[in-house]
């Protein structure tokens, strides 16, 4: 086992010399087993070895009772030991993920590589429980051998070597009487299933962990393959499943979706296959991704600024601009600067049902237009529309309606200045 054990470390890169690694103690078979063999390889590792137990409070008695021996356990070998605790209420995902949530908070606030001991067995009861609920490659990694500052160092070596270690070291260990029921699926599996399979090959769950490492390292190149980039909506209609789904897992991700699933990954993916060029739709955590004609993107909900009348001579806020108004000493019509003859009180305001502006070419709506120059279904609401009394005099960005542009003097120029708060 020490063999094993120290290969594993060594093939994935699991700790470096000099390192503090603090082996997680629960106190049962495989964390002891782990305990000690760190502490047998601790020079060859060149490692400081300390460890940690965290206090549940779920099984009364027998908690303390676990509790004790840990702390026995690290005195007799004069190693360090944290020891964490809290009260733990099942929450949505129960009671047993609760538990794993506050044992991780824990680890997560020690100072070192924090070693647990999940075994080979236990990869293939998780690779299991995957494939009962629905799994895809990810899934069929398993338990990763590192994430943060938690590493897995015993996925190659099973449940069984550690209790021969245990015996050959003449090792005292507790046992958890949680582990003899029914009630979690995985006690399920590690009782019923999981004899079974290693009764047709003694090697079952060596096999099934070894498999997942590899699955997992087919996975990490198809993200790298994916890229880090949302590329386009046509790239990506063009790009192989595999790896489309992939890259818009990365996105959805990247934009604020806490955990996206396969639904959710779908769900993006008929936004790539969309007919409509502003679909979009809602994900967790309060996220909406839209189509912008040829890209995906995160939009919020746009704060759309209320009307306001224009002073003229004078500077007036609206939204994101400052528009200034003042008599024009000559003819300017460009994309952000009207010169026109108002009639009536000018006015500033978002695009309203039955604006009409005369273009190069002919009248058309301002939604159809809108529509044709492809800007974005979200930006629409927030481009300023210049009025008066007769209607729509210019759009910013779009330019002044050829029937109201100034064509003598005198007149007013409005000029947009757009700006942040």
């Amino acid at each position: 086992m020490l063999n094993k054990l120290a290969g594993f470390i060594r093939e994935q890169g699991l700790i470096r010399p000099g390192e503090v690694v603090i082996c997680a103690v629960s106190g049962g078979t495989d964390s002891v087993a782990l305990l000690f063999a760190l502490y047998l390889l601790r020079e060859k590792l060149e490692i400081r070895l300390e460890a940690a137990h965290f206090n549940h409070g779920l099984r009364g008695e027998e908690s303390q009772r676990d509790e004790a021996f840990v702390r026995d356990f690290c005195r007799d070998y004069g190693i360090a030991l944290h020891v964490g605790a809290a009260r733990v209420t099942p929450g949505k995902k129960g009671l047993e993920a609760a538990a794993r949530e506050a044992r991780y908070a824990f680890f997560h606030t020690l100072p070192g590589k924090v070693a647990t001991a999940h075994t080979a067995d236990d990869n293939a009861e998780t690779v299991l429980m995957h494939l009962i609920r629905g799994t895809r490659l990810k899934g069929l990694g398993g338990i990763a051998p590192a994430r943060g500052n938690v590493i897995r160092p015993m996925l190659t070596i099973t449940r069984r070597e550690t209790e021969a270690f245990l015996c050959q070291w003449s090792l005292p260990h507790v046992h958890d009487s949680s582990n003899d029921s029914d009630a979690f699926l995985r006690n399920r599996l590690r009782r019923h299933v999981l004899p079974l399979l290693t009764g047709e090959n003694p090697r079952f769950g060596e096999n099934v962990s070894r498999m997942a490492l590899g699955l997992r390292e087919d996975e990490a190149f198809l993200r790298s393959a994916a890229g880090q980039t949302l590329p386009t909506v046509e790239v990506l209609a063009q790009m192989p499943g595999a790896l489309r789904r992939r890259a818009l897992e990365r996105f959805l991700k990247d934009s604020g979706v806490p955990e996206p699933e396969e639904a959710h990954i779908l769900l993006a993916e008929e936004l790539v296959f969309s007919r409509k060029p502003s679909a979009r739709a809602s994900f967790p955590g309060g996220v909406t991704i839209a189509r912008q004609y040829h890209r995906l993107e995160r939009v919020d909900a746009p704060r759309i600024p209320e009307p306001v009348h224009l002073s003229c001579p004078g500077r007036t806020r609206y939204g994101e601009f400052w528009v200034e108004c003042r008599t024009a000493d000559r003819i300017e019509n460009t994309a952000d600067a009207f010169t026109v003859q108002p009639v009536g009180e000018l006015t500033l305001g978002p695009r309203q049902a039955g604006d009409v502006i005369r273009l190069t070419g002919g009248s058309k709506s301002l939604k159809k237009l809108f529509i044709d120059r492809k800007i974005p279904a979200g930006i629409r609401p927030l481009l300023p529309v210049l009025r008066d009394s007769q209607g729509v005099l210019g759009v910013y960005s779009i330019g002044v309606s050829q029937d109201r542009a100034a064509n003598a003097l005198p007149a007013v120029t409005v000029r947009f200045i757009k700006s942040h708060r």
